[in-house]
């Protein structure tokens, strides 16, 4: 019972956090984009701005809840929820940090789901059910351009998945496990899987891209062509859920890009230079800080991916998808197999 009260536990920080970074990403995407096309950003609700995500949170709240007069209503208000609940849902098997020793002898481990053993696969799997959520407000709508944004999310999803997940196994072959803790293990004292897994790596980060519907590749939402694409006849909190469950699958696409090539809460020889032993308070709150400075890295790189590259054409997306990335994991999966086979 003790150990489903701290699970709990655990579940609603990392819930809170989750959305309190979304609603800072909102935040510092208007600066960072504001700061390189030279225009000021947020700065008249709190001091620098830092309080317009609330404002933004509270104008969403008091916004009417528009609903089209022959939409499918149940579908209608259940796909954001979907959205943004396999967003945070995600974080579940992410581990900041590794574990506290506590009086007692016993681990405090700092993962909400620390010890499963298939924590990969079951991101892989959330990541695929988001695009749930996108599909069925798009038909929901009973709108064309919604339509539209909806099944070219499912194409997009179906593209990048592939690539995504022959990515996933190459790191897995290296690592040797699909839990995330033995992942992270695997690349203690700076064999991160970056080293190893170069082109793993970059067809992941751009897998990404696709799966957070993020620019280039936002084409479910382009306003040229689909006004709002999925979300066009969506209002009010309705509207700021799908909008939140975007920075969110930023934050978790990051954390898991940390945790399988950048070695997580690894930073070798600091900790023994630092005296930091291993279960300390100390240790626990320094792993936090690394792991937060490398998701942030990728973090930033999101953002300025997005204020720098035009939109794909939807063609030259489906093309980057499957005669690019595919092939490269393909033969990413192949050279990986022969290096481990005859090097081990």
């Amino acid at each position: 019972m003790s150990s489903l009260v701290l699970t709990l536990i655990k579940g609603a920080i990392a819930l809170n956090v989750a959305l309190v970074v979304a609603a800072a990403l909102v935040y510092l995407e208007r600066r960072i984009s504001a700061w390189m096309q030279y225009r000021i950003g947020p700065n008249r609700v709190g001091p620098f701005g830092l309080l317009q995500p609330l404002a933004d949170v509270l104008k969403l709240y008091t916004k009417e809840d528009i609903v089209p007069y022959n939409a499918s209503k149940p579908f209608h208000r259940i796909a954001p929820i979907i959205s943004i609940a396999v967003a945070l849902s995600v974080l579940c098997v992410i581990a900041p940090a590794s574990y506290l020793l506590l009086d007692d002898g016993t681990k405090l481990f700092i993962a909400v789901a620390p010890n499963v053993n298939v924590g990969l696969l079951f991101y892989l799997a959330l990541s695929s059910i988001g695009v749930y959520g996108i599909v069925l407000a798009g038909w929901s709508s009973n709108n064309k351009y919604s339509l539209l944004g909806g099944l070219r999310s499912s194409a997009q999803m179906i593209s990048y998945e592939l690539a995504m997940g022959l990515a996933a196994v190459a790191a897995v072959m290296v690592s040797g496990s699909l839990d995330m803790n033995q992942i992270i293990a695997s690349q203690s004292g700076g064999r991160w899987n970056l080293w190893f897994q170069p082109l793993g790596f970059l067809i992941f980060l751009v897998a990404s891209f696709a799966e957070t519907n993020r620019a280039p590749f936002d084409l479910p939402e382009a306003e040229p062509e689909l006004v709002g694409g999925y979300h066009t006849e969506y209002s009010g909190m309705k509207f700021g859920l799908f909008y939140l469950a975007e920075y969110a699958n930023m934050f978790t696409a990051s954390a898991v890009m940390t945790t399988l090539y950048l070695g997580a809460y690894d930073m070798p020889f600091l900790p023994t230079l630092l005296g930091l032993q291993e279960g300390t308070l100390p240790r626990v709150l320094f792993e936090l800080a690394v792991f937060v400075g490398k998701v942030s890295v990728l973090l930033f790189l999101f953002i300025w991916v997005r204020w720098t590259l035009p939109r794909f054409r939807y063609d030259q997306l489906m093309n980057l998808g499957w005669r690019v990335l595919l092939p490269l994991g393909l033969a990413n999966i192949v050279i990986t197999g022969a290096i481990v086979f005859f090097v081990r």
